[in-house]
């Protein structure tokens, strides 16, 4: 990962005002290896936007590049009109918060793990984060509550309630823009709900970017925007992307199948 450069007269980024605009954005993680050709997206202040696509088709990098993990090559991405290398990083990253497959906790208790991004949260915010999360119920039914320690070495926590904490944690930050790594994969179904209502309750009235692997969850999405090799190759509502009876059509077929 490229050492991060802070402009030194770095902008205050104060939420999102109109739009966020991927410009035409092409970028290498190792030069000469092109991984985005040219990608653009635009997202209204408050939209869902969707990204579904194969495995390495670029949906993860745009991630990055939203949230300055890494610079574009060529090409940019703005918030109201503003470049994103124009902020200062730690205003950048207020301003947007991440739910990941894979979420970490980290050693301390429950309530110290969902106010890790604002530690000076009361009890009656952490536990308001933990009830939108869908999470509180278990965690008042554990002996200690919110004082039970977590051990990020082993933890005696499912991934569906790893998850469910992660989101309580990102809604407590209450951030701008939401990136969520839909990550369903590998729970049962009523913590499968769970995690979508969580993730319903989080996404409301936020701009939000969903990687999502099943097309099931993302079928309210303003827009979804579909990834081949670094390319979009479809954009539109899921209604509109069935009528044209492409590649997001056959895929939805193809998952449906199998529910």
């Amino acid at each position: 990962q490229p050492d991060e450069v802070d402009p030194p007269e770095g902008k205050t980024l104060d939420g999102l005002k109109h739009e966020l605009l991927i410009d035409n954005v092409h970028f290498s993680y190792i030069p000469g290896k092109e991984i985005l050709h040219g990608v653009t997206i635009k997202v209204d202040k408050g939209e869902m936007v969707a990204l579904v696509g194969p495995t390495g088709s670029g949906k993860t990098t745009v991630m990055n590049l939203l949230n300055r993990f890494y610079d574009v090559d060529s090409g940019a991405i703005t918030f109201d009109g503003v470049d994103v290398r124009e902020f200062k990083l730690a205003s950048l990253r207020q301003n947007v918060g991440i739910v990941l497959q894979d979420p970490q906790l980290f050693s301390g208790t429950i309530r110290d793990n969902i106010r890790f991004g604002d530690p000076d949260a009361d009890q009656a915010r952490v536990e308001a984060a933990a009830k939108q999360a869908n999470i509180h119920d278990f965690i008042v039914s554990l002996p200690e509550g919110y004082d039970t320690f977590v051990s990020d070495e082993q933890s005696v926590f499912s991934a569906g309630q790893k998850q469910l904490m992660s989101i309580a944690r990102t809604i407590l930050t209450n951030p701008r823009l939401l990136i969520l790594d839909e990550a369903t994969s590998n729970v049962d179904t009523v913590t499968e709900a769970k995690i979508q209502a969580a993730m319903d309750n989080v996404i409301q009235g936020r701009t939000s970017f969903v990687i999502a692997h099943r097309l099931k969850t993302i079928l309210n999405a303003d827009k979804i925007v579909v990834l081949r090799d670094g390319n979009i190759i479809e954009e539109g509502s899921h209604e509109q992307l069935l009528a044209q009876n492409g590649f997001y059509a056959e895929l939805y077929h193809n998952q449906m199948v199998f529910e």
